[in-house]
C-alpha cells in the first residue's frame, strides 16, 4: 500500500498514542492480577533453576509449562534479568509468591516487550491508503487504527491486569516481503501455539502469492508459474525455525513429552468459563434439554452426575442429552470451518485484504470451534479485523458486533469489585470511540449496523447489571452460582456466532474486480 499518514496519521500523533497507552499500563500496575501472574512466575523459576532436559517434565505447580520453547527461551532470559528485582521469586517451590517487587517485575517486563507491538501497528498504519485526504488528523484512517490496535480494550485488560508476558500479534503485512514474513510468522508459532490457528491463512497466501509467480488473465493460477526454488526457501526457513525450536528436545528423545504439554486433550472440551463460541450454545442447549426432559419425566434424576445440573461451569462438562464432544470431533469442525475461507484465498486472490479477510475467518473459525478454546483467543480475529474495519463500511460493521460482544465476553475475567469500575470505564471510552470514529469515517455511506444488531448490543447493559448488581442480592446466588458467566457466555455467544456468519457471507459472495485479481 502507499504511504498514507506517516504512521498513525502523523507522527507526533502516533507517539502521543503509544505513550499514553504505556502510562496507563502503568497506572494499572498494582490492579489485580490472575493465575496467569503465578503461571509466569513458576516457568521463570523452572527455566532458571533445572537443566533442558527437565523443563517439559517438572511438575511442582499445577502450572506446569505448556507453551513452545522459544517462549521457554524467553521466560530464561527474564529470569537472569528477574534475579535483581527478587531472587525468591525463582525459587520453584515458592508457589502463589507475590512479593511487590515481583509484581513490578512482570508487569514491567509486559509493557517493555511491548514495544514490539508498537513497531508491528506503527508499520501497519504506514500501509493504510487514503481515499480522501482528511484535514482533522483524528478523522484519518491511520490514525484511526492505530487507536484501536494500541487501545485495544482486550489487550489492555487481558495483557495487563491479567499479566501476561505474552507476544502481542505482531501483523506480518507481507507488502512482497514474503521470505521475511514466513521467518517472523515461524518464529511466532514457536512462541505461542495459539497462531496454529490462523497458520492455514499464511500458508496458502505463500504457497498462492510465492511459490506461484504467475496468474492468468482471469484471476486463476497458472500452474506452469510454480517456482521450485520459492518452495526450497520457504521449506528452508520453517525447517530451519523448527529445528531451533525442537532439536534439542528430539535429541533428548523428549519431542513427545513437549507435544502433550503444548496439546493437552485431557482437559475438558471448555473452560471452567465458557468460551463464547458454538461449544456454549451446544452446552446450553444440553442443561435445557436436560431440565425439559426432567420435568417432562422423561430423563430419570438418579442417573445425572450433579455436577452437571448444580456444580455449574466444571472443566469436565458431561453431556447429559446431547452426545459428547470429543478432541477429534472438534478438529473436524474447525477444518470445515475454515475451509471455505481457504478457497477464497485461493480462488478469489485480492492481495493483502484478501489474505487478512482470510487470517480473520482462520482465527474466528478456530475460536468457534476450537477444543479448551480460552475466551482471550477472540482478540485474534478482532485485531486484524481492526484492519478491515477502516477500508470498508460492511467490515466496519462486522467489526463493531465482533469487538463490542468479545470484548463484554472478557468481562469475568475481572471479577474483583475494584475492577468493576475500571473495567466499565475503559470498555465504554474504547466503545464509544470505536462507533464514533467509524461512523464519521463511513458518514457518506449507509448506517453501519441495522436496528436488530443495535437492540442485540444495547442488551448488553442490562445484562451487565442483572450479573454485577441485581444478581449477587437474590437467593439464587447459593444454589446457581454460575448463571451470570452462563448468561454472559451464551448471549456473546450469539453475537460473534452472527459477526462470523455475517463475515463469511460478505466473502463468499464478493466479486473481485480485474485489478484485484491481476494482483
Amino acid at each position: 500500500g502507499g504511504g498514507g499518514g506517516g504512521g498513525g496519521g502523523g507522527g507526533g500523533g502516533f507517539r502521543a498514542l503509544a505513550l499514553g497507552v504505556s502510562f496507563l499500563k502503568c497506572l494499572l500496575i498494582p490492579a489485580y492480577y490472575s493465575t496467569d501472574f503465578e503461571v509466569h512466575r513458576n516457568w521463570l523459576a523452572i527455566t532458571h533453576n533445572l537443566p533442558l532436559s527437565q523443563w517439559y517434565f517438572e511438575a511442582t505447580s499445577e502450572w506446569t509449562l505448556d507453551y513452545p520453547p522459544f517462549f521457554a527461551w524467553f521466560e530464561y532470559a527474564l529470569s537472569h534479568i528477574a534475579k535483581y528485582f527478587d531472587p525468591q521469586m525463582l525459587v520453584v517451590e515458592n508457589l502463589n509468591y507475590a512479593s511487590r517487587a515481583t509484581i513490578f517485575f512482570q508487569r514491567l517486563s509486559v509493557i517493555l516487550t511491548d514495544t514490539l507491538f508498537i513497531y508491528a501497528v506503527h508499520e501497519c498504519c504506514r500501509c493504510i491508503k487514503e481515499k480522501r485526504a482528511a484535514k482533522d488528523i483524528l478523522e484519518k484512517p491511520a490514525f484511526i487504527l492505530a487507536v484501536l490496535l494500541l487501545w485495544n480494550f482486550g489487550l489492555l485488560i487481558v495483557d495487563r491486569i491479567l499479566s501476561n508476558q505474552e507476544f502481542q500479534f505482531c501483523f506480518v503485512f507481507f507488502q512482497k516481503r514474503y521470505l521475511e514474513g514466513a521467518l517472523l510468522f515461524a518464529v511466532l508459532l514457536h512462541f505461542k501455539h495459539i497462531y496454529i490457528y490462523v497458520a492455514p491463512a499464511y500458508g496458502i497466501y505463500l504457497l498462492r502469492s510465492y511459490c506461484f509467480t504467475a496468474n492468468n488473465a482471469d484471476g486463476s493460477v497458472k500452474w506452469r508459474s510454480f517456482s521450485f526454488l520459492h518452495v526450497t526457501l520457504l521449506g528452508l526457513i520453517v525447517c530451519l525455525v523448527s529445528a531451533l525450536s525442537l532439536g534439542p528436545f528430539l535429541v533428548l528423545g523428549q519431542l513427545p513429552q513437549v507435544i502433550s504439554r503444548l496439546f493437552p486433550f485431557k482437559r475438558g472440551l471448555c473452560h471452567a468459563y465458557w468460551a463464547p463460541n458454538f461449544w456454549a450454545l451446544y452446552n446450553a442447549m444440553d442443561k435445557a434439554l436436560t431440565i425439559l426432559g426432567l420435568k417432562c419425566n422423561f430423563l430419570d434424576g438418579t442417573k445425572i452426575p450433579k455436577a452437571s445440573m448444580t456444580g455449574g461451569l466444571v472443566q469436565e462438562f458431561q453431556h447429559t442429552v446431547l452426545p459428547s464432544v470429543t478432541p477429534l470431533a472438534t478438529l473436524i469442525c474447525t477444518f470445515i470451518a475454515i475451509l471455505p475461507s481457504v478457497f477464497c484465498l485461493w480462488f478469489k486472490p485480492q492481495g493483502p485484504r484478501g489474505f487478512v479477510q482470510c487470517l480473520v475467518l482462520c482465527a474466528l473459525s478456530s475460536f468457534m470451534f476450537g477444543w479448551h478454546v480460552h475466551e482471550k483467543a477472540i482478540l485474534l480475529a478482532i485485531l486484524p479485523l481492526s484492519l478491515l474495519s477502516i477500508q470498508r463500511a460492511k467490515d466496519a460493521g462486522i467489526y463493531l458486533i465482533l469487538a463490542t460482544t468479545g470484548h463484554f465476553s472478557l468481562f469475568p475475567l475481572l471479577f474483583t469489585p475494584p475492577e468493576l469500575p475500571i473495567k466499565i470505564l475503559l470498555m465504554l471510552l474504547f466503545t464509544v470511540y470505536s462507533f464514533s470514529s467509524l461512523k464519521s469515517l463511513f458518514r457518506r455511506e449507509k448506517l453501519l449496523l441495522n436496528w436488530l444488531e443495535t437492540i442485540y448490543l444495547i442488551q448488553l447493559v442490562p445484562l451487565e447489571i442483572f450479573c454485577e448488581i441485581i444478581f449477587p442480592l437474590t437467593p439464587w446466588k447459593q444454589h446457581f452460582p454460575f448463571v451470570p458467566l452462563l448468561l454472559t457466555s451464551v448471549y456473546c455467544a450469539l453475537g460473534i456466532t452472527y459477526a462470523w456468519l455475517k463475515l463469511y457471507v460478505s466473502v463468499l459472495t464478493e466479486r473481485t474486480s480485474v485489478r484485484q485479481k491481476a494482483e
